[in-house]
């Protein structure tokens, strides 16, 4: 019988042959990693566990990307912690913000440094790990027990998921891209909904999919979790290998499902009608057409996170914002995802256009997105975030309120002060 690309990696991991859905087995660890409000939890957990060394310190990565630059007392002393920790265990990439070099929010650090590569298990102490299956990897997040296990011992227990097969096909629309597909397959009125993916991988595959670079696939990989998926993955092709190339790696094997593997289910889309998506309060699955929800005012405006702070991201937002201002009745607050995407957009002079457009630019960092600081929300506002979340509460205030978009329709919607289709502005 063949195997999914999921079973595959998991097969090579644990030493075996040949896995299947269901199977219990102990997979060796390629990376684990964790950020500055779960890798805490993880090293008191070791200690506990009384292992006085991490398994590899080339392979455990610590990020502080969610309270950086620190916002207050309390994450000062934790990045102080992870500080000495990583110093104690030797560690090869400790990232924070300010700390020369490379830095930023994990899911768009990691593949500029090379830490991704095909066919590796990652363990993260994070939700959205699941971004690394954009190049290859099995990458799923886990609690802060399970890092500090996977710390310690190099190796993972867990269930192999079932694999659910996605095709994209058709020609995508003007102002369409991968954070609309995305919301429109996991959307709960015309996609699978948020419990759709429940313990399972999501495999994306088909023509469209060949098509987009690997910045928009890390944002579909990113969003797999809000279905509810072990893990999201996208075949090996040449536009993986080329981007591995651009980050010095040359070793790219060739990993797709085997023709006769076995699939939970088939689902394909035809994207040819598909218009900008917008996800409403308060659930990433309530998601409409941007048409449908046009209009509806806003008081602010976020462009970034690990969903859609990337160098693409931020050229479209500076193609709509370009000789124009943001409306006086919102606030938009824009952040690159790495301080190499920063400098880049620099390069670009994308970070002028967005300023001069009335933009507050920030440097790299989570705080806006899961509401821990830099541009929260007060009671009774209403945002539109190109992140991946927008639960009550999630950007601030509870009775606040986040809609989900693209940066081509958050840009817009900047634009008019109201969510706007580009087509309004442009």
């Amino acid at each position: 019988m063949g195997m999914t690309l999921t079973e595959k990696i998991l097969a090579r991991s644990s030493g075996q042959d040949q896995v299947q859905a269901g199977d219990i087995v102990r997979a060796r660890v390629d990376l684990a990693f964790a950020q500055d409000t779960t890798m805490p939890l993880a090293v008191l957990e070791l200690r506990r566990m009384e292992a006085k060394r991490v398994f590899d310190p080339e392979k455990v990565v610590v990020v502080c990307d969610h309270f950086v630059p620190n916002a207050n007392v309390e994450a000062a002393q934790k990045t102080k912690f992870l500080r000495d920790f990583a110093r104690e265990q030797g560690l090869t990439h400790y990232y924070e913000a300010g700390r020369g070099g490379n830095f930023g929010i994990e899911h768009a650090l990691f593949p500029e440094e090379g830490l991704i590569r095909p066919g590796m298990v990652i363990v993260g102490g994070d939700s959205h790990t699941t971004s690394f299956g954009a190049l290859g990897a099995f990458a799923s997040g886990f609690g802060s027990t399970d890092v500090a296990g996977a710390m310690a011992l190099g190796e993972i227990w867990l269930r192999v998921p079932e694999t659910m097969l996605f095709v994209y096909e058709g020609r995508l629309q003007p102002w369409v891209g991968a954070k609309d597909l995305i919301l429109h397959t996991i959307g709960a009125h015309g996609g699978i909904g948020m419990a759709g993916a429940l313990y399972r991988a999501m495999e994306l595959t088909g023509p469209v999919i060949r098509g987009l670079s690997i910045d928009q696939r890390l944002t579909m990989c990113n969003m797999g979790v809000e279905a509810g998926a072990k893990n999201t993955i996208i075949p090996v092709d040449e536009e993986t290998c080329r981007y591995l190339r651009e980050q010095g790696i040359e070793n790219c094997p060739a990993l797709s499902s085997d023709a006769d593997a076995q699939y939970a289910s088939i689902t394909t889309f035809d994207v040819s009608d598909i218009e900008p998506q917008v996800a409403c309060p308060s659930s990433p699955d309530n998601v409409w057409p941007v048409s449908r929800v046009a209009g509806t005012a806003l008081d602010a405006v976020f462009i970034g996170s690990c969903t859609n702070g990337r160098i693409e991201d931020l050229r479209v937002a500076a193609r709509i914002l370009a000789g124009r201002r943001v409306s006086n009745k919102v606030r938009l607050v824009v952040i690159p995802a790495t301080q190499r995407i920063y400098l880049q957009a620099l390069r670009e002079g994308l970070l002028e256009t967005l300023a001069q457009a009335g933009a507050a630019v920030s440097t790299p960092t989570c705080g806006p997105c899961f509401g821990g600081h830099m541009g929260l929300l007060a009671a009774g506002e209403r945002v539109i975030s190109t992140s991946n979340r927008n639960f009550v509460g999630r950007m601030g205030h509870p009775k606040s309120e986040v809609f989900l978009s693209s940066p081509a329709v958050a840009a817009a919607s900047a634009v008019m002060g109201q969510i706007a289709h580009p087509d309004e502005v442009i």
